[in-house]
């Protein structure tokens, strides 16, 4: 599996073709992924709904295949335990992403929040620490909330 993931992220770099803004696109995508699995996992648990709920999300709204969506999500939780905070990957987000484009990444990561019903108070915490790291308000995170509960 380590071998499929090399190659996924060797492919994108090795292409030549491929310009900065590709691999700057690339370099968010993981970072978001890496968002995804923080949320999914944050309460010790990476329940089958929160995983099939990021799958589907990578390959619905990133238009991922089956096979990178999980080499992207293998690839996260490798780069989560070899971080020690989340702002290195909100910081690539904030770089790539227009404000528009960061209030749907958070309406995602609600959608995470919420497949299981509620919401604990770890994710509580991990929401209201993402909207401070990718500069969103306090408005911004609950409209986006309020989306993914009555949308």
């Amino acid at each position: 599996m380590l071998d499929k993931i090399k190659n996924l992220f060797e492919t994108f770099s090795e292409n030549k073709t491929a310009s900065s803004a590709e691999e700057g696109q690339n370099n968010v995508i993981l970072a978001v992924c890496a968002l995804f699995v923080e949320m999914a996992r944050i309460d010790d648990t990476f329940t089958d709904e929160e995983q099939e709920k990021v799958l589907f999300i990578l390959k619905e709204k990133y238009g991922l295949s089956g096979e990178h969506a999980d080499a992207l999500i293998a690839e996260a939780d490798r780069e989560l335990k070899e971080s020690v905070d989340l702002w290195q990957f909100a910081k690539v987000i904030n770089e790539q992403y227009t404000p528009d484009e960061k209030e749907k990444l958070v309406e995602r990561l609600w959608q995470i929040v919420y497949v299981d019903g509620k919401m604990d108070e770890y994710e509580h915490y991990l929401m209201n620490k993402l909207s401070n790291l990718l500069r969103l308000s306090h408005k911004q995170l609950i409209d986006a909330k309020l989306k993914v509960l009555h949308g």
